[in-house]
């Protein structure tokens, strides 16, 4: 019998207490095996703000024990200032969070049950961070798994995609303003009362934060790993979904670092064992190949894997929302796609065509342009997938290839360049590639955005010379897809895509002047050309469902204003732990609003409900925000109400108005 078939004997800590250096109390879930006093083991670290207690305990529950039974110490660490750890939390990759982190991993090896090497794994704010702890190379950190994060937190994150402002800068900005002002677990702190005001009073509303860098500064380069690729010596497993908004990390990291390698799925926004849509993989036993080779010498095969492994996406029908997508894993040995010869293709009057020809397109798209977009982090497991691009298309100026003579897989970041001319001296681009079915069907293979005052670069912007031919380019994100025979190739350009970014500060016209696109193709494949084993977990986590989670999205338009409104509700349930007893609750909504004819009147509006019960103890915060424009500011307003057994005891409000920069 292998060592990989002999599962150990593991004993969870719930409250497991990391004393930094200067007296903060951080709260870690620990599992590891009984017998790890006499047969030290590494560490798999996950450092997240996303409390262990009631927040990502069922992803927990999964995964970290399975480790722990194959000879490893699983920790799950509360951030400073969220959970049930002390603290305040200033904002998010900070210098203090990171020095946190390699102190925490300090700590962890010189434990008697440690062998004195660290993995760090998370996902999004985990994946993120374990990259930004890596370049700071702490000894005892060896490898990382990291999961949907970014090499560039200005122009790869949920804040400033091309250099135009995402909505997301809001409304992740309210999630975290949500997240973090929650109380600890009463039963874990008998000073709980005391730090839940504390953080009340001191929690940062983020998007105020955000808005105060609208250039790629010293902000955004902090934590940026791709400032110095060379700083990072741990190993790196980057994985990623073509479903996820974190799909261009992966080939960056694999063709800049020594000894990477990357997986990306057709998932979401999720670890690969339990996302959707499927086909899911064996992703913990991938994750313990990497774990076994880097942290315990195992001579397992893992560095002859290929470098890079990607689910094929075979062209369907779009819709809101898959369960599986039909496709095929592909593999190549050495890189990710930067050697895919390009197709070049010109944007005509006649089409999108081998040859170049005559172009004089003009594009002045509603306001409301981008209602198919989707969410652009899609996570919630709602209707959240980008639709029928038809309703899009017909406000964008659009060009299409003759059908397809034979299937053609895209494997790569296409990239469009374009010269344009513009009316005003700020504005803004969206570029959608697009598989158009034989019936019409419109389906958003990838897609990539602008800002034109971004043309030279994001660290120093400059007015668009008016109705002047400027050059620009337009790089999409990374996509392997197959476009059926039959089927026609759509390059779509609009210079609106509400509500996934906000609008320039008025109405604006350009004049496509010439255009091209590089279209990544690689030679088509029947085959699979690589397989993964099926998913496994540990038990899933046990508890009561008390309220069922529902996701609510939809469209209207007030025929009165001509207002155009999404709005979104996600009900992620009510649930009471069958362990402890922890009743823990959650209600998100967000109403975004805009004319498809004035820039000015878009807004947006947040309003989480966040409930926290036990004997005796009900504890609740609704936390509210908004965001609209004048033509020269931001204006942001935000509202924090703290009810104990339903009595406010704690209200905070903020105000804030910040200089538009080019936006």
């Amino acid at each position: 019998m292998t060592e990989q078939n002999i599962l150990r004997e593991i004993e969870e800590l719930p409250d497991f207490g990391i004393t930094l250096s200067d007296g903060c109390r951080l709260s870690a879930r620990l599992w590891k095996p009984k017998d790890a006093g006499n047969d030290p083991v590494p560490v798999i670290l996950e450092y997240l703000p996303y409390r262990k207690r009631d927040g990502t305990c069922a992803r927990d529950a999964l995964t970290h024990p399975w480790f722990a039974q194959r000879g490893y110490a699983c920790v799950r660490v509360d951030m400073r200032g969220n959970g049930d750890s002390e603290g305040l939390m200033a904002d998010e990759y900070t210098p203090q969070e990171l020095s946190d982190a390699v102190e925490v991993i300090t700590q962890l090896a010189a434990q008697p049950w440690c062998n004195g090497r660290v993995g760090m794994m998370g996902i999004s704010w985990g994946g993120f961070n374990g990259l930004q702890v890596a370049a700071l190379a702490p000894p005892a950190l060896k490898a990382v798994i990291s999961l949907c994060s970014t090499v560039d937190r200005f122009a790869d994150d949920i804040h400033y995609k091309g250099g135009c402002l995402l909505n997301e800068n809001l409304g992740w900005g309210a999630t975290m303003w949500s997240y973090s002002s929650r109380a600890p677990d009463p039963a874990l702190r008998e000073n709980w009362r005391d730090m839940w005001l504390e953080r009340l009073e001191n929690e940062p509303f983020l998007p105020s934060v955000w808005l105060r860098h609208q250039r790629r500064d010293a902000y955004w380069q902090h934590g940026s790993v791709i400032e110095n690729y060379g700083a990072i010596k741990a190993r790196v497993l980057a994985i990623g979904g073509w479903g996820d908004a974190y799909k261009n990390a992966v080939p960056q990291l694999i063709e800049a670092l020594e000894g990477a390698k990357g997986i990306i799925g057709p998932w979401v926004h999720k670890y690969p064992h339990f996302a959707v849509p499927e086909p899911r993989i064996g992703f913990l036993q991938e994750a313990l190949r990497w774990w076994d080779h880097w942290l315990k010498d195992a001579d397992n095969g893992v560095t002859e894997d290929p470098d890079y492994r990607a689910y094929l996406m075979h062209g369907v029908p779009p819709a809101r929302w898959y369960t599986e997508r039909p496709g095929q894993w592909i593999a190549e040995e050495y890189g990710a796609t930067s050697h895919m010869r390009p197709r070049r293709l010109h944007l005509t009057d006649r089409g999108l065509s081998n040859t170049s020809g005559w172009l004089s397109a003009i594009i002045a798209s509603p306001l409301d342009c981008g209602a198919e977009s989707g969410e652009y982090c899609a996570i919630w497991l709602g209707p959240e997938m980008p639709g029928d691009q038809r309703h899009d298309d017909a406000t964008s100026a659009c060009f299409d290839t003759a059908p397809l003579d034979v299937d053609t897989d895209i494997v790569g970041a296409t990239r469009a360049k374009i010269t344009l001319r513009c009316d005003t001296p700020n504005g803004q681009i969206a570029v959608r590639l697009c598989d158009v079915a034989p019936d019409g069907a419109s389906t958003r293979i990838t897609y990539g955005v602008l800002n034109l005052a971004h043309r030279n670069g994001h660290a120093d912007p400059t007015p668009v010379p008016l109705n002047e031919p400027v050059d620009v380019e337009v790089r999409l994100d990374h996509a392997a897809y197959r476009i059926p025979e039959g089927h026609r190739l759509r390059v779509a350009v609009s210079n609106s895509y509400w509500p996934l970014m906000w609008p320039s500060p008025e109405r604006h016209k350009i004049t496509l002047d010439r255009g091209e696109i590089l279209v990544p193709v690689r030679r088509t494949s029947k085959r699979e050309e690589h397989s993964f084993p099926p998913p496994t977990a540990a038990p899933p986590w046990q508890n009561e469902t008390l309220r069922e989670a529902n996701s609510k999205r939809s469209r209207e338009v007030d025929m009165v204003t001509g207002i155009s409104r999404l709005i979104i509700e996600d009900d992620f349930g009510k649930l009471k732990d069958a362990e402890h007893g922890l009743i823990s609750g959650s209600i998100a909504r967000e109403e975004w609003s805009i004319h498809p004819d004035d820039p000015l009147s878009a807004r947006g509006t947040c309003h989480w409900s966040d409930e926290l019960e036990r004997e005796g103890v009900r504890l609740r915060t609704e936390a509210r925000c908004a965001m609209w424009s004048d033509a020269t500011h931001f204006h942001l307003s935000a509202r924090m109400e703290a009810y104990e057994n339903d009595v406010l005891i704690f209200e905070r409000d903020h105000s804030d108005q910040i200089a538009r920069d080019h936006l």
